[in-house]
């Protein structure tokens, strides 16, 4: 079972904590970039493990079974130095609490008809952590879908606005809305849009659950700027960004000298706590096949460089694996492969997915704290803004690995 890194006796950070954490996590994040930023799936080898050799070899000699055990808690790792001094910085660095929580009012099961039990119940515990000292009259559910969460915070008679771009899942809210006699409004619209911010009035408490990149932060800006009085943030997908690089909310964290890119952004997405066993098969046989593919494709352009290819349907996988390689090769325009030892190579992109998941180990100390320091430069922001802001967590790390909330309340 996946380990949550933080300590449970922790409290959420607030006030002056939040810079001082964000400043303790942004010199980690520095100083130790050589060994967070290179990709091992894209590289036969990693700048790092010339300095560090003992440790490249012991993580090199392990299986895949023992990387695919340590990998939600590779802070546990016995393994050579630096792995476990940097591996208690980072637990430390990562600490949080969870937020205060509140008893919900028990709803007909009517309520979470047609909602996956997985996502009622984070909807239920990100419902749960929403206190504020002024009660909302009018929730704004960000990037709704169906509008499960909405629903759930308007059962009293609040109003309810759903922004949902998705035509389908606004048609669907609504008759939901409609069949429990709930006044909400949902509305198609593109959150990114310049007439986004035209939806969005200084009575709303928007909310957001998992809304990705770009999406979640237009919110933070667009809410601040209205006046909201009051605001909670479960963000997602730091990757899913329109700019190449990531573009910093807050005074501190413009200040750093840390530049991140879309690669860098996917870093604390890399984790798998809720894959099926087909599905764990299904993404291990891919990268195994790619990974072979890799070595093929190098000695094919004559390059010792990564090629990128294509996300392939799961239908591929059912091919022989000389015709994977032949068919991938065509599709990026390569030379036909010759006759050669195609069960040897399928071997090699197993042996090379056995050692590109255990050196990952050493990038994965680093996912939570960059998560970290993400969400607190949304705080940072925040608190420039006029808001007094929370930090902490929502659910158990094993029902969402993106269990953490921002709480934003004008002061």
């Amino acid at each position: 079972m996946a380990t949550p890194p933080a300590c449970a006796h922790t409290m959420p950070l607030t006030g002056s904590d939040l810079l001082t954490r964000f400043q303790a996590l942004d010199d980690f994040l520095v100083a130790h970039q050589a060994l967070w930023r290179p990709k091992p799936f894209t590289s036969l080898s990693l700048p790092w493990e010339l300095d560090h050799p003992e440790l490249a070899q012991w993580l090199r000699a392990r299986s895949l079974e023992q990387a695919e055990a340590s990998h939600n808690q590779p802070h546990l790792l016995d393994a050579p130095a630096p792995f476990p001094q940097l591996a208690r910085t980072a637990l430390q660095l990562s600490e949080l609490g969870e937020l205060p929580g509140i008893t919900l009012a028990s709803l007909p099961a009517r309520y979470s008809v047609d909602v996956p039990g997985r996502k009622w119940q984070q909807i239920e515990a990100f419902a749960s952590r929403l206190h504020f000292r002024q009660p909302p009259s009018h929730w704004l559910d960000w990037c709704a879908g169906k509008g499960h969460l909405g629903r759930l915070l308007a059962h009293d008679g609040s109003a309810l606005t759903c922004l949902e771009y998705d035509p389908q899942l606004v048609a669907a809210g609504q008759q939901l809305s409609a069949r429990l006699q709930l006044p909400a409004l949902h509305q198609q619209q593109d959150v990114l849009a310049a007439d986004a911010a035209n939806k969005l009035l200084s009575e709303h408490s928007p909310v957001a659950l998992h809304a990705c990149g770009d999406l979640h932060v237009r919110l933070l800006q667009l809410a601040s700027a209205k006046g909201c009085k009051q605001l909670a943030v479960a963000p997602c997908c730091y990757n899913r960004i329109q700019a190449a690089h990531y573009q910093p909310l807050s005074s501190p964290a413009q200040n750093s000298t840390l530049q991140l890119s879309r690669d860098d952004l996917g870093l604390p997405l890399s984790e798998t706590v809720t894959a099926g066993q087909r599905v764990r098969r299904q993404r291990d046989q891919s990268m195994a096949w790619r990974l072979a593919f890799d070595l093929l494709q190098r000695q094919l352009r004559g390059s010792d460089q990564y090629l990128p290819t294509p996300s392939l349907p799961v239908s591929w996988l059912a091919k022989d694996f000389a015709d994977y390689c032949r068919d991938l090769a065509a599709l990026k325009e390569l030379p036909l492969p010759a006759p050669r030892d195609w069960q040897h190579l399928e071997a090699q992109g197993w042996q090379r997915l056995a050692q590109v998941r255990n050196l990952e180990l050493l990038r994965n100390l680093f996912r939570r704290p960059l998560e970290l320091w993400l969400l607190l430069d949304r705080a940072l922001y925040l608190e420039a803004q006029g808001y007094s802001v929370q930090l902490g967590s929502f659910c158990s790390y094993q029902l969402s690995p993106r269990n953490l909330l921002l709480l934003a309340e004008r002061t």
